[in-house]
């Protein structure tokens, strides 16, 4: 599958505010967007004065939550396809498909630093799904579901260092972790209220109906 490669800051700086997409490292002073804010590109800074059209803020808040998700426009059309077919609020149920993604429950439970670390992790067969190895960053959890992390990967040095930042994290009210056993119960089904991410859910769903 094609996936981003270039630096994430760039992306930060594209959608003119921090999408946390480097974990930590976005909090400290070592975050090169609180350096250059403005766009990437010779011109970046001019770019960012310009007034934009009702169409910009709808696509920019879409690039915005897929780059945040970490999901290909592809991928991101069929999440919204599912939103609409469920009825209810469009907006909201897409946003609570990309938060009930396998690799962003990871993230939320602060078994990873980041959702593109969760994304790898996954990938390289970590994690556990109600005790079966699952290796699909996009796998949709539901309640009741238990991730763990695998049993020959508790030894793992890299495991052991988040699952010590793990202990002093705090996770959203759907979720409820187990420090000692690195493992994570789905409680609930997430709410809109859960996701703390400042998203305006509406523009993309306008943008969608043009």
């Amino acid at each position: 599958m094609a996936r981003y490669t270039e630096s994430q800051c760039r992306l930060c700086r594209r959608e003119g505010e921090k999408l946390y997409l480097k974990g930590d490292r976005c909090y400290s002073d070592k975050c090169s967007f609180t350096k250059r804010s403005y766009a990437p590109g010779q011109h970046g800074a001019a770019a960012a004065r310009k007034k934009r059209t009702e169409y910009g803020l709808q696509l920019r808040e879409k690039e915005k939550v897929r780059r945040i998700y970490g999901v290909l426009e592809k991928q991101f059309r069929l999440y919204y396809k599912e939103a609409v077919r469920q009825g209810g609020v469009t907006g909201e149920n897409l946003l609570v498909l990309l938060e009930s993604r396998l690799d962003n429950t990871v993230y939320r439970a602060g078994l990873a630093n980041s959702r593109n670390e969760a994304r790898q992790l996954i990938l390289h067969g970590h994690f556990t799904v109600n005790g079966r190895k699952v290796n699909i960053p996009s796998f949709l959890v539901k309640k009741g579901d238990i991730i763990a992390v695998a049993a020959k990967s508790k030894k793992s040095p890299k495991l052991q260092a988040i699952a010590e930042l793990a202990a002093v994290k705090s996770v959203p009210q759907w979720l409820s972790l187990d420090k000692d056993g690195l493992a994570v119960t789905v409680a609930d089904k997430p709410k809109r209220e859960d996701i703390d991410i400042p998203i305006e859910e509406h523009l993309i769903v306008e943008g969608y109906s043009r």
